[in-house]
This record gives structure tokens, sequence and C-alpha cells, in this order.
């Protein structure tokens, strides 16, 4: 880079105050908040995340130098910008599962039909028992049908699925929609700067946690081993 591209020390300068008005708002959001999911504290975490990249990138820019900051990266959501006092609000869930065994989900979707065989499997045939049981497409209907989500979330094995990613957002609205709105189309207007909260579950989670403990493992052997 050229000395003409790079930030003035009085850019540098200022980004640093930005961060330190940004850390004394973030704290009054915390003290003030009114319960977990304050938008307020939310929107105060993701201003506070935005002045230290700006912050970061300027000081190396100039000078060289990084920060210990661990930034969000642009995966992470925008800040809240829905009403400070939501009247209503809409819970969006996606769960993600694979098929692991085939055979255990068409028996239990099989074993729904014959215990109630005027279920209506989509099939032509009274009750589609045999369908229920040789079909994937239609075993997934009659278990889905039968039991709700978070049935389904805690006994996955015995349907014969496994557990992907899954995730939960808390999205604020104005008003409640219309009876119908939005049923056409259900996820297409969830608006990411809507979003009071949200809830992320991934195995991806869990092996940064494996890796972090693994590095401290190694860290303690480095200590061990001059003095042993």
């Amino acid at each position: 880079m050229s000395d003409a591209a790079q930030p003035s020390a009085a850019e540098v300068r200022a980004a640093a105050e930005a961060v330190k008005a940004a850390l004394d708002r973030h704290l009054d959001a915390v003290e003030r908040r009114s319960g977990e999911g304050d938008p307020a504290v939310y929107a105060a975490f993701n201003e506070l995340a935005a002045a230290a990249e700006v912050y970061d990138e300027l000081l190396y820019d100039a000078y060289d130098e990084v920060t210990p900051f661990e930034i969000p990266g642009d995966d992470s959501l925008p800040a809240y910008a829905g009403p400070e006092e939501p009247s209503a609000l809409s819970v969006l869930i996606r769960r993600d599962y694979t098929v692991v065994e085939p055979r255990r989900l068409l028996s239990q979707a099989q074993r729904i039909v014959d215990l109630d065989p005027d279920i209506d499997t989509g099939n032509d045939a009274p009750g589609g028992g045999a369908a229920a049981g040789e079909s994937v497409h239609t075993a997934l209907g009659v278990v889905f049908g039968e039991f709700e989500p978070d049935e389904i979330a805690s006994r996955h094995k015995e349907f014969g699925l496994e557990e992907g990613d899954s995730t939960l957002w808390v999205v604020a609205a104005e008003e409640q929609p219309e009876p119908g709105e939005w049923l056409s189309a259900p996820f297409d207007q969830a608006d990411p700067h809507m979003v009071v909260c949200r809830f992320d579950v991934s195995s991806v989670f869990d092996e940064e946690l494996d890796e972090e403990i693994d590095e401290e493992d190694e860290d303690d052997l480095e200590v061990l081993e001059p003095g042993s």
C-alpha cells in the first residue's frame, strides 16, 4: 500500500475514540437492559463490533498493528432496526435432518397409519396404509403430520433421523398480519433487521470448542515439559 493510501494518524485516533464511545453505549445498554434478548443491547453490540472492525483495519493499514478483538464475520445479523417495543412477533424455526434409517422411518409411519387408518396420506387407497410403509416421501408426511416439531426433535432417532443444524429467529413486527396473509410464502418476508434475538445449534460450535480445548491442553504440556 502506498503512503497516499494509508489512513492518517487523525483518522486512526478518531476510530479509536469511536470504539471508546461504542463501549460506553454498550455498557450503558447492558446496565439498563430489560431482560434477555433486549434489542437495545443487541444494537449496541453490533455498533461496538462495527466500530472495532473499522479501528482494527485502520490501525493495521497505518501502523501494521492488530488488535486482540475478535470481529464477527459478515454472516452475523445486521443491527436491529425494529420497534423498541414490538407489539407483535413471528417465530421462525429451521431444523435440518438426514434420513439415516429409512426402514425405521417407514416402520413408524406404518404403525401410525395402522393405529388410525383414517389418516390422510395423500394416496387414493383408503388410509394409504401400504404406501405409508413403502414411500419415504409419504412416511415423512405421516410422521410430521402426527407429531409436533419439538417432539420429533427430541425423538428424532426413533424416526430414523439424524439432526443437522437448527436455528430459531424471533422477529419483531409493527402489527399482526391478517389471517392467511403470508401462508403462500411464509418465509419470504423474514427481515434480518427485525430479528430481536436468535438461537443457533450446530456441530460446528462443538468442533470449535474441541479445538480450543485441544489447544489449551497443548499449552499446558508446553508449560509442564520444561519443569518435568
